[in-house]
């Protein structure tokens, strides 16, 4: 489904939007006219995003993760906002590091949040999405058709949350429900900031083609998933040019190795591979709610945290 619909008036969900491409979601969808409800971990970060929006908004602090919490959460919604037309998974950690030394609950958080979190959030909201013959959208990554060395978890968690969605889709269709994936590439936020704080990541992506590697401002990529939502698109890019990149899908996995096989060796020679623990602040944050070790980020003790 393509056709395009009018926001004005409607309410949606946005995870994650405290900072990032979900507060520019949040301001996007609210210049629309949308009511929006701000979800994510930090209470304080999300009612400022919220003062500012220009249409009547509503915070929840919870963990995307939690059943009962994001059944209480879609609830709550309703209650202040109306049934939602629109909900953005878009709620994301990263880790990167060699899988061999990673640490269990670092990697498994990256998958609980990425993936398990998006169906959460899916189970949660589509009470309202039937509602409403509203649209869900889960926010994924090239990553997903692209896989990466030292970024495991962050790459099984976006291809399953693509594949979650694709077979999401079809049991929804006929509720009226639409259901979009959204690709994106390198965005301009702390998280990816962090990514290039830690040598082997940072020339691992020096070594990728000149587009392949260009970083993206928060807004645009909001600009064009905004654009995916007023349509309903199935799949939506960001930026744009992806859509061609999907005609090789078949090719990245040989891509990937050649290159990896060429750059990895002397890498692994020149630099330790620490581990990074959760990228960006909203990962530090998981890790102090979740009580994991510091000591995880990496042997020198960096925490890869933005400026």
């Amino acid at each position: 489904m393509s056709r395009s619909w009018d926001l004005q008036g409607r309410t949606a969900v946005v995870t994650g939007a405290a900072r990032g491409l979900g507060e520019g979601l949040a301001r996007r969808l609210s210049a629309r006219g949308m009511r929006v409800a701000l979800l994510g971990r930090e209470a304080a970060t999300l009612t400022a995003v919220a003062t500012t929006l220009d249409t009547e908004s509503h915070v929840v602090e919870v963990d995307i993760t939690d059943d009962d919490a994001m059944s209480r959460a879609a609830d709550e919604v309703v209650r202040h906002l109306g049934a939602p037309s629109v909900v953005i998974a878009n709620a994301g950690v990263a880790a990167g590091g060699p899988f061999e030394t990673s640490a269990p609950a670092t990697w498994r958080r990256v998958i609980e949040v990425n993936l398990i979190g998006s169906a959460v959030t899916a189970r949660s909201f589509l009470p309202g999405l039937r509602a409403t013959h509203g649209y869900f959208l889960q926010v994924a990554s090239t990553a997903a058709f692209g896989a990466a060395p030292m970024m495991s978890a962050y790459c099984a968690s976006k291809a399953g949350a693509e594949s979650f969605a694709r077979s999401l889709r079809p049991e929804v269709a006929g509720l009226g429900v639409a259901v979009g994936v959204a690709y994106l590439h390198w965005t301009d936020t702390d998280m990816i900031r962090d990514v290039d704080r830690h040598t082997v990541l940072r020339e691992l992506r020096a070594h990728m083609p000149a587009p392949a590697r260009r970083v993206y401002p928060v807004d645009q990529v909001a600009a064009w998933i905004e654009h995916g939502v007023v349509r309903r698109r199935a799949s939506v890019y960001a930026p744009p040019w992806l859509r061609l990149a999907q005609a090789g899908r078949p090719l990245y996995p040989v891509l990937v190795d050649l290159m990896s096989r060429r750059s990895l060796p002397r890498l692994m020679r020149e630099h330790p591979l620490d581990q990074t623990g959760l990228l960006g602040h909203g990962g530090r944050l998981e890790e102090r709610s979740l009580g994991l070790s510091g000591t995880e980020r990496g042997r020198d003790g960096r925490d890869g945290g933005g400026p």
